[in-house]
């Protein structure tokens, strides 16, 4: 029993000297984040795109990591532009389309002002495939909070977890 409190306390010791967090990311010593407004720069405009891609973002980084959100001048900052929205088919059956594609894509800057080697400017682009039997208004909403979580999770990936 002696044997076992004394190997719990040595691994508690090492995971505790990490700086990983249970959800996964890899904070090092930053304490705060900063992200900008993703402005929608692609040639067809979503209206609520850049502000529902932008909210999303900061509530995610906010519920997946304990890092607090900042205005600006963050340890970490993320900041952008949304590059391209575009819907198109992608599945033919008797010469008309079957399935379409919604893609978006993001190119983001992420710039960590205490380990300057871990920044990076990247593209990110995510799609979904929905039946082209639905009218896109009616399904544009929830096919861009999908996008979006994809896209989110691929920016949180690479900037915490090193992907």
């Amino acid at each position: 029993m002696k044997n076992f409190r004394i190997v719990t306390l040595f691994f508690l010791v090492i995971l505790s000297a990490c700086k990983l967090s249970l959800s996964g990311g890899n904070y090092g010593e930053a304490k705060t984040i900063s992200i900008a407004f993703f402005p929608n720069n692609a040639a067809l405009v979503q209206p609520t795109l850049s502000q529902s891609f932008t909210e999303d973002l900061r509530n995610f980084f906010q519920s997946q990591s304990p890092l607090a959100l900042v205005q600006k001048g963050g340890d970490l900052h993320l900041e952008g532009a949304i590059t391209d929205y575009r819907v198109g088919p992608v599945g033919v059956s008797n010469q008309t389309a079957s399935t379409n594609r919604l893609t978006i894509t993001v190119n983001v800057k992420f710039t960590n002002t205490l380990e300057p080697t871990k920044d990076f400017d990247t593209s990110f682009s995510r799609f979904v495939d929905f039946p082209s039997t639905q009218n896109l208004v009616s399904v544009e909403t929830e096919l861009i909070r999908e996008v979006n979580q994809q896209l989110i999770q691929d920016i949180f990936n690479k900037a915490l977890i090193n992907w």
